[in-house]
């Protein structure tokens, strides 16, 4: 067997999403997600431009073997565009592979170690009463997990903080990530400070001890304010405190572990192993959180999680709305596989993404399963791809009172 067409597929069914697809001179096609939110593009033409004509002729089957080849031989090695480029070959692979067997993909990553996936929903809202309403909402929808996130007063734009206009326009099919330049949210450190643990007092004092509750710092705070928040939320339970502080400075977790109990969730933002290294031999962190699609594929997120367990650190998938459906097909999958599984992350989709990409999966009772169809079980109907194509779009910035770029 041997690939005889490699084609990169860029559709936008509310947001932009890269497919690339595998098809070998028996038939057998296989999909992986490419997608690299806000520079798309870049990736499109790292796979066009340079890889697809180096998989024309390869034998699908050698996955290792091909994987070190694209990784190793480009010498420029890591960063997003490579990993993302590298990861849509791997499970494209895996998906062909699987296909061929005629199973689903956990079964050839070892078959299940859990009936199914326990997932966490998004609640957020610009006030606490906001905020109670949208966990109310995704408790209904199914959720036993729950990351929340809220306005901070005197701030008017927070990252993980939507108006209820935008969620409406989404339901109806909107493009929410159309944006020619990026917006500008504003931050205040010490007003966040301030006011989180008082939101979580709130939704505990609403939901209960059990409920299991998340927050994500998303990167915004120094070691120091980190260890902070840690010890002052300790009271309030949480499941996790995501991203308290850049995590490229891997030392700087030291101090937040010395100083707070709290779990800690990191990672979406890595693309290898190595910037794992310090967290995961130094037991800095609970759950790691790299996404397939940015990580090099299903091929390194395994070794990585069998690296965590060894440590008794846990997988916790990143799965926000711009991983599409293929990526996120290709984590549940190892989820399901895997022994040392955390928990997923799960937004959903609109319903025109649910219609390009037609997949096997299931979300029921807060959990997913990745269906028994053989492969990674997701079908991209090219057709309707094309109906909605490619519009710029990017992330937001984050700025101070005065005007300084802060980490978003």
């Amino acid at each position: 067997m041997r690939i005889v067409d490699a084609q990169v597929v860029v559709t936008s069914p509310g947001r932009n999403f890269v497919t690339l697809k595998l098809t070998t001179d028996e038939g057998i096609t296989g999909l992986g997600d490419a997608t690299l939110n806000g520079r798309e593009l870049a990736v499109v033409s790292y796979l066009r431009d340079h890889v697809a004509a180096l998989l024309v002729g390869l034998d699908p089957h050698r996955i290792e073997d091909t994987w070190q080849s694209l990784y190793r031989g480009a010498y420029w090695r890591r960063g997003p565009v490579t990993m993302a480029a590298i990861a849509a070959v791997d499970v494209a692979l895996w998906d062909i592979k699987a296909k061929v067997a005629g199973l689903p993909l956990y079964q050839l990553l070892g078959g299940a170690s859990r009936e199914r996936v326990r997932t966490y929903g998004h609640a957020n809202g610009r006030d606490v009463p906001e905020l109670l309403d949208s966990v109310r909402a995704r408790l209904a929808e199914g959720y036993q997990a729950v990351r929340v996130q809220t306005g901070v007063p005197g701030l008017k734009v927070v990252y993980g903080v939507h108006d209820g206009a935008a969620i409406a326009a989404e339901a109806d099919g909107a493009r929410l990530d159309q944006r020619v330049r990026p917006v500008v949210e504003d931050w205040d450190t010490a007003g966040y400070l301030r006011h989180l643990p008082r939101v979580l007092e709130a939704v505990r004092n609403e939901f209960g001890p059990e409920l299991p509750l998340l927050h994500d710092a998303h990167h915004r705070l120094t070691p120091q304010q980190a260890a902070r928040l840690g010890k002052e939320i300790e009271q309030y339970d949480l499941f996790w405190l995501e991203d308290c502080t850049p995590a490229e400075n891997q030392q700087g977790l030291r101090l937040v572990r010395r100083h707070t109990t709290t779990p800690l969730a990191i990672g979406e933002v890595f693309n290898t192993v190595h910037d794992y290294q310090t967290l995961v031999d130094e037991q800095l962190v609970d759950y790691v959180r790299s996404a397939v699609t940015h990580f090099g594929g299903v091929t390194p997120l395994r070794k990585l999680f069998d690296y965590a367990a060894l440590h008794q650190i846990k997988s916790a998938i990143h799965g926000p709305e711009d991983i599409s459906p293929v990526g996120m097909a290709a984590a549940i999958h190892l989820d399901l596989a895997i022994h040392n599984f955390g928990i997923q992350e799960y937004s959903g989709y609109t319903d025109r993404t649910h219609e390009v990409f037609r997949h096997a999966f299931t979300f029921d009772d807060g959990h997913l399963h990745p269906g028994e169809a053989p492969g990674i079980g997701v079908e991209l109907d090219e057709e309707l791809a094309a109906a909605h194509p490619y519009a710029p779009a990017y992330l937001p910035v984050n700025r101070l009172a005065d005007g300084t770029v802060h980490d978003w």
